[in-house]
Order: C-alpha cells, then structure tokens, then sequence
C-alpha cells in the first residue's frame, strides 16, 4: 500500500513528499526529501517515518502549532523566545504540569526519546 498525500518545494532540486505507505510489513505516515539531480533522482535518508501506533500522537503534536507564532520578520515571537532558552525535555516538563491527561504511558513515551 503506497499513497502520496501531497509534497512541499524546498528548494530547486528536493521536494519533501509526504506518503502513507508500507514499510516491512507496518503501516505508517513517510515524511521524506526527494531530490532531482544530475547525479541523482530519488528520495534521501532526509526524513522520517511515523508508525500508525504513533499518528494520532504525532497530530495531535501537529496541532498545537499556532501558525502565529512564526513570523515573517524571521525573529522569534515573544513565546518563541521564551521557549528557545529552555531545554527541551524542560518544555515537555512543562507541558505536562499543565496536562490534566498525563498518563504513566506518555511518561514512559519521553523517558525513551531521551
């Protein structure tokens, strides 16, 4: 099962293609960059891969994005700047203590990314 979802232009030669597909056996979301040159067309080891055990994480994640925080002056928001000094094991310390829904899975889930 191979479906491309869409891709985005990141520069002249590479396009960053995003694509459900199957990979050993699993099912997962391939974000992945595919470059056009002369010496080679394909897609690189730029990119990741998002199991279907993780996708509803991983939108979720997505979703707290607030297109406002980027700005068109290429300078951090005020919330931006604060965010950078810290850690970012501290920022998801700090999302949590917020959280009313942190679970001893989600504690586990950090605890191996870092």
């Amino acid at each position: 099962m191979e479906r491309d979802i869409g891709k985005i232009k990141k520069n002249e030669n590479t396009d960053i293609i995003i694509r459900i597909d199957d990979f050993g056996g699993k099912i997962g979301l391939t974000i992945r960059e595919f470059s056009k040159s002369d010496r080679y067309t394909g897609f690189t080891k730029s990119g990741t891969r998002i199991p279907l055990e993780s996708f509803a994480e991983f939108k979720e994640l997505i979703s707290l994005i607030d297109e406002n925080e980027f700005s068109s002056s290429g300078k951090l928001s005020k919330s931006e700047e604060t965010r950078k000094d810290k850690p970012q094991r501290q920022l998801m310390e700090d999302e949590d203590e917020d959280s009313e829904e942190n679970s001893d899975d989600e504690s586990e889930i950090k605890e191996e990314i870092f």
